[in-house]
């Protein structure tokens, strides 16, 4: 072999470790991920993003080796680790992101009032976490067979406000933007955003494999500070972030107050910690959302070293 062909040869394999492979869903709150490949090349790095239907979708991705890093509600997450994949938590991309909405024919006000109603939520979703323990909460029982307080009705959430304007379910546990879309459109109505449990304000986790997070740390490094300045960017150009995600993501799909609306009740931020990821493997333990055999332990998976020196790379609080 030539010198010229070994150098070409070398020269193709860094640039392969370059490459992150990024899974992530399509949400408004989930666009400064999405956001990261556009400015990655200025990063030093190329990131290849696939959109996943759900969070569980992107675990059993990560856990057939597809992806470096993945970007999803913390239920998933806590489920794929206790399921077996290979994850370690990195950072919180969002907060909020769930509303109860329902029928405005109805007038229904409160949880008290889900009682003989037909409620959607997708399951395994962070929503179906904060329903279930709203409902507990409120001393209300719910099964997708008739003869519970509440009647369950799971679907994706791309068919949820289609159910609630058919009138098929009386009331939904949606996230953004299609809660914020069905109040715009008129055929939905706030009951109320389900953070009064121990969870308060649902965090959207940052997930690295581990071995990606401990085998390529200089690239996970990268990876780190082009996350922190895509959400800076957004936190700090409200008009870049709503034309993107508008018209990138979405293609048109929804509007400038739908977005405005959804990042209200679904803000982008950073951080997350050990003690929210626990409480949150606490309440599903309890809803028995997941059922997991071997909850596992926040402190064993949650891991924000890097998310530190990110920030204090790009000098933010």
């Amino acid at each position: 072999m030539t010198s010229l062909a070994v150098l070409v040869l070398w020269a193709s394999g860094a640039r392969a470790e370059e490459v992150v492979r990024l899974g992530n869903l399509k949400l408004a709150h989930f666009g400064a991920v999405s956001y990261i490949k556009e400015i990655a090349p200025s990063c030093g790095i190329r990131v290849e993003e696939k959109v996943f239907a759900k969070g569980l979708d992107v675990m059993q991705a990560i856990i057939a080796g597809e992806l470096d890093v993945g970007a999803t509600a913390s239920e998933a997450a806590i489920s794929g680790r206790a399921g077996g994949a290979p994850v370690v938590v990195v950072a919180g991309f969002a907060r909020g992101g769930a509303r109860l909405v329902a029928r405005p024919d109805l007038k229904l006000t409160g949880m008290a009032q889900l009682k003989g109603r037909k409620v959607g939520v997708t399951r395994g979703a962070i929503q179906e976490v904060l329903l279930m323990a709203e409902l507990a909460r409120h001393n209300l029982t719910a099964d997708v067979a008739p003869g519970k307080d509440v009647q369950l009705v799971y679907l994706p959430f791309a068919d949820l406000n289609g159910a609630l304007l058919n009138k098929q379910i009386d009331a939904m546990m949606q996230s953004e933007p299609q809660s914020s879309q069905a109040i715009n459109r008129g055929f939905g109505v706030e009951v109320m955003k389900p953070y009064g449990t121990p969870i308060g304000e649902p965090v959207r986790t940052l997930v690295m494999t581990e071995q990606f997070y401990r085998t390529r740390k200089p690239l996970a490094e990268k990876f780190m500070r082009c996350f922190v300045q895509a959400t800076k960017s957004f936190v700090d150009d409200k008009a870049l972030a709503s034309k993107y995600v508008r018209e990138v993501v979405f293609k048109g799909q929804i509007s400038a107050d739908d977005f405005d609306d959804a990042i209200a009740n679904s803000p982008f931020s950073y951080d997350i910690s050990v003690q929210h990821i626990q409480a949150t493997t606490d309440m599903m333990v309890k809803t028995g959302v997941g059922r997991m055999r071997s909850p596992p332990r926040a402190q064993d998976w949650v891991h924000t070293e890097l998310l530190a020196a990110a920030k204090k790379n790009l000098r933010i609080d």
